[in-house]
């Protein structure tokens, strides 16, 4: 009997610790334009799968002829 008890409290323990657990992510960003560019162009892109996820912007200028 003593044996189940600690072992729902370790288990609840764990549970706990599972759902407080931040997901794993990752955050890249290259930014290229220079830094007078009021309005630089970019892309950006995100993949999340639940458990993981990863997300991408990329910035550039681009020359102007005006």
């Amino acid at each position: 009997m003593r044996h189940r008890k600690w072992g729902m409290a370790g288990l609840a323990l764990v549970a706990l610790a599972v759902l407080v657990a931040r997901p794993a992510s990752a955050d890249v960003r290259l930014m290229m334009h220079q830094m007078n560019d009021p309005a630089p162009r970019q892309i950006s892109a995100a993949v999340d799968l639940g458990l993981v996820a990863f997300s991408l912007l990329i910035t550039w200028s681009t020359k102007r002829f005006t």
